[in-house]
């Protein structure tokens, strides 16, 4: 799992995501501030970001991308652009549509 958030404070469900995970690897990225000592990425998903942490598309993986429309689509589109199948990358945006 990659998540990426401007701030540690804003990483929801932070308690349960440093728990165990039973072998799923979760990797974050603070893309504004990083406290000290930060070990994790500290920059926005992109597609360099993505082929450093992303599953090889040969596995045919099935890819969930959450956010705000620009993520979802700059993610989405980072993925298809590594070989993975569109179809096998599923997206829920959230937040304004540009509409009145």
């Amino acid at each position: 799992m990659l998540y990426s958030a401007r701030t540690l404070s804003e990483v929801i469900y932070r308690d349960e995501l440093d728990g165990q995970h039973d072998g799923v690897e979760i990797t974050c990225t603070l893309t504004r501030e990083q406290p000290a000592g930060w070990t994790g990425y500290a920059r926005r998903v992109d597609r360099a970001l993505l082929a450093e942490t992303a599953w090889p598309a040969g596995k045919n993986p099935l890819a969930f991308v959450c956010g705000p429309t620009s993520f979802v689509e700059t993610v989405a589109a980072g993925l298809v652009a590594l070989g993975y199948e569109p179809g096998r990358v599923k997206t829920e945006r959230f937040g304004g549509t540009g509409g009145p």
